[in-house]
């Protein structure tokens, strides 16, 4: 398995090339922009994304707002399970990374001498924004377009093969969608115990405590008018 993708004639690493061919041409800031975009910041933007959606969520507020709450609550737990499971892949194929395997290529980020099979990025990002997307369709969808990106950014960098991140895709979505039935039933009774909680349940829904405290709120002299308005027709 470690052998894969030696054969320059393969169209994954003639894929690598082209890509990565594209950082020698750019601009020396323009290869840093990418490596910081690449490394750090699109997985922060994603991360933004699921924070954004939450409160919106918690000020929209609502019978729905548990489990749209639990859902966010899966995004960031699905890419924690996804790496995990991607520990023992990348044990198994002992993929080395392009660089060591293909000369010429322009790496932008030094000291990566783990295994490439499968991408942590890839796998990383990939879960949370499907994830996000199962939780809320437009924000899943700008999520899923900057992971893509992030994919594209690992190639460019010259640190993954492009089946590297395919694969990392494949494995984040798996991760995402398949246990995300398992994952709700267990997060959704737990949000919805933070909701009803006096001190935590504006981390849930900031209008259904306000409505609640409408409805139980009394106003004064209602209840003396009501009585007095008895016993006029009961003397009538």
């Amino acid at each position: 398995m470690a052998g894969l993708a030696e054969s320059g004639s393969n169209p994954d690493v003639e894929l690598l090339y082209d890509i990565n061919g594209l950082a020698k041409d750019a601009p020396h800031w323009f290869d840093r922009v990418m490596e910081f975009v690449g490394e750090y910041g699109l997985l922060f933007a994603i991360v933004l994304l699921v924070l954004w959606c939450w409160w919106s969520v918690r000020r929209r507020g609502g019978e729905d707002a548990a489990p749209s709450v639990a859902a966010l609550v899966w995004a960031p737990l699905a890419a924690g399970v996804a790496v995990l499971v991607n520990v023992p892949i990348r044990g198994f194929v002992e993929r080395p990374r392009p660089f060591k395997d293909h000369e010429g290529l322009e790496v932008l980020v030094a000291g990566k001498n783990d295994f490439s099979f499968v991408s942590d990025h890839a796998t990383l990002v990939m879960a949370m924004a499907v994830a996000l997307f199962v939780a809320n369709r437009k924000f899943g969808v700008v999520a899923i377009v900057l992971a893509l990106l992030g994919g594209f950014c690992r190639v460019y960098m010259g640190v993954h093969y492009p089946t590297d991140v395919v694969g990392g895709f494949a494995l984040g979505t798996a991760v995402a969608l398949l246990l995300s039935p398992v994952a709700m039933a267990l997060l959704t009774p737990l949000v919805k115990a933070i909701e009803r909680s006096p001190r935590a349940g504006w981390l849930v829904s900031a209008r259904g405590r306000e409505d609640a405290a409408g409805r139980g709120a009394v106003i004064p002299g209602a209840r003396k008018e009501s009585a007095g308005a008895e016993e006029r027709d009961l003397a009538a």
